[in-house]
């Protein structure tokens, strides 16, 4: 990775691609983590992005022992997010100043640092009024654990309304807004990165690669064990429809002409559109991993990008599209 990229208005320079650490935890032990966070710095990578429910905590507490053993904390931009509870399995939202602040002294704990470099709320919240939540950001970074914030899976009018508040006040402007976004998901082109480049917002996608499907592995069909399991039907399955497939189809076709693999086209797609800062990466091997890193420094020609962009292109009208 040979570029650097600035997110948001301040100091926080990153590659262009960031690791995701999900799986850690569930399906990725502490070595293979391990493992990949090792890889992930040799490529040139420093974003490192987890959440307090990843993993139900495990994934912090894998990067709490990564430092401890002697990752250099200075050596990546942490981030980490707040907010989302599962109950009985479900996700929920508590963006109230006293929980999001105990929830980040709670990862703190877990990462063993004293300060996170950005710290996202997961969800929005709307049983709380968005000042409340933003005061928790003002006093995150006031008591200095938190150098910069952002949000994730906004919609766009609450990612205007969030930023365009916190610029109003004399706290620090939001630096980011996570949200998922890949050939297979533009819905975020509507009204999301407008309001982000309205307010300098960088942009972190998450599933950059359609969740899996954009690797072609689903071409030619679903494994009978995964296509059973329910997690595998509500994660994945959303993005195994007809549309998906012409978009697969597209993107194996110029992998096989400029000699590289399908995963490579979807990640120099995405990392490449307006806004759009770093994808964050997540694999549940080392080798998943380094087919994703593989690619990294791909530039797409613009003949390969405009087929991309036609085949996948979300619909849009009123009022997006002005009469």
């Amino acid at each position: 990775m040979k570029e650097s990229r600035r997110l948001g208005e301040g100091d926080l320079i990153v590659s262009p691609f960031g690791l995701g650490t999900s799986t850690w935890g569930t399906t990725t032990d502490f070595d293979v983590a391990t493992s990949q966070m090792s890889t992930y710095l040799a490529a040139g990578g420093n974003l490192l992005d987890t959440a307090d429910v990843y993993g139900d905590g495990h994934a912090e507490r894998f990067i709490g022992r990564m430092l401890g053993a002697g990752l250099m904390r200075d050596s990546v931009v942490l981030t980490t997010k707040s907010a989302a509870v599962i109950v009985d399995g479900k996700p929920f939202a508590d963006a109230s100043r006293g929980y999001l602040l105990s929830a980040l002294d709670a990862s703190l704990s877990r990462l063993g640092t004293d300060h996170v470099d950005l710290w996202q709320v997961h969800a929005w919240d709307r049983k709380v009024p968005i000042d409340e939540t933003l005061e928790a950001i003002d006093t995150a970074i006031a008591s200095g654990k938190a150098r910069f914030a952002g949000v994730c899976n906004y919609s766009g009018w609450q990612t205007a309304v969030a930023a365009v508040r916190q610029a109003s006040k004399n706290g620090r402007p939001l630096a980011s807004a996570q949200v998922e976004y890949s050939l297979l998901e533009r819905g975020i082109e509507r009204e999301v990165v407008p309001a982000a480049k309205h307010q300098s917002l960088g942009i972190l996608p998450w599933a950059p690669l359609g969740r899996g499907v954009l690797t072609a592995k689903y071409r030619h069909g679903v494994p009978e064990k995964r296509a059973g399991s329910r997690f595998f039907k509500w994660y994945v399955g959303r993005h195994l429809n007809d549309r998906a497939a012409g978009i697969v189809e597209v993107v194996a076709s110029v992998a096989d002409e400029l000699g590289v693999t399908p995963v490579s086209v979807a990640l120099a797609w995405v990392r490449d559109r307006p806004g759009v800062v770093a994808p964050l990466v997540g694999a549940r091997t080392t080798e998943q991993l380094e087919e994703s890193l593989a690619g990294a420094d791909l530039c797409l020609p613009e003949e390969h990008r405009l087929r991309l962009d036609e085949v996948s292109k979300p619909r849009r009208g009123y009022p997006e599209v002005s009469i």
